[in-house]
Parts: C-alpha cells; sequence; structure tokens
C-alpha cells in the first residue's frame, strides 16, 4: 500500500499564497509522476500540475502562479500557489504513479484524502 498525506491548505484573501505539501509513504520503489488535482463544488475534479523527472505540466488557469516542485529523497511533492484568485477555491488532492517495492514491477496509482483551499475576502 502507499499512502498520501497532504498538508497545507486554509483559507487566504485573494492575492495571497499557500503552499501545499504531500509526501508518500509506504511500499515504494519508484515514483514516477507526482501531481495536484482540484475539485470545486459542482465541478469534476481537474488537473492543477503534475512533475516528473523529465517533465512539469500546469493548468492553463494556473500557469505563472502555481509552481510545482518535488524532494525525490522524501517522496514529497510541493505546490506554491502564489496570487490566488477566489476561483481557486477548491479541495486539493495529491496523486502519485509509480512502482511498488518488493521486485515484482506492480504498478500502483494512489490519492491522498485531500485538503481544503478557500480563497475569499
Amino acid at each position: 500500500q502507499v499512502q498520501l498525506v497532504e498538508s497545507g491548505g486554509g483559507l487566504v484573501q485573494p492575492g495571497g499564497s499557500l503552499r501545499l505539501s504531500c509526501a508518500a509513504s509506504g511500499s515504494i520503489f519508484r515514483i514516477n509522476v507526482m501531481g495536484w488535482h482540484r475539485q470545486a463544488p459542482g465541478k469534476e475534479r481537474e488537473l492543477v500540475a503534475g512533475i516528473s523527472d523529465v517533465f512539469t505540466h500546469y493548468a492553463d488557469s494556473v500557469k505563472g502562479r502555481f509552481t510545482i516542485s518535488r524532494d525525490n529523497a522524501k517522496n514529497t511533492v510541493y505546490l506554491q500557489m502564489n496570487n490566488l484568485k477566489p476561483e481557486d477555491t477548491a479541495v486539493y488532492y495529491c496523486n502519485a504513479d509509480g512502482v511498488h517495492s518488493g521486485g515484482y514491477g506492480r504498478r500502483f496509482n494512489s490519492w491522498g484524502q485531500g485538503t481544503q483551499v478557500t480563497v475569499s475576502s
């Protein structure tokens, strides 16, 4: 099993900043891709940003405002969110895709429990 634990959400005023963290633990041999998704009330879950060893990807709506980074030694991914807008309000979920330890090459795709980000004055 692979567990993801997010932290760093909260209430912030428009124009403010937050930093989300997500730490993965468990039977991990390698994590290929980590990412952040979000889901606002009444809307579908959408990809915000993703990162691997060779690429980073951002949704158009967050380019220039959000930065995703990763600490491979800690199996942790971060999302620095600047110039937050009310439309960024959502539950943010961490996702990790990789390979289990144990030598059989079994893949995993795990999700965190979500952390609430609210942007409001």
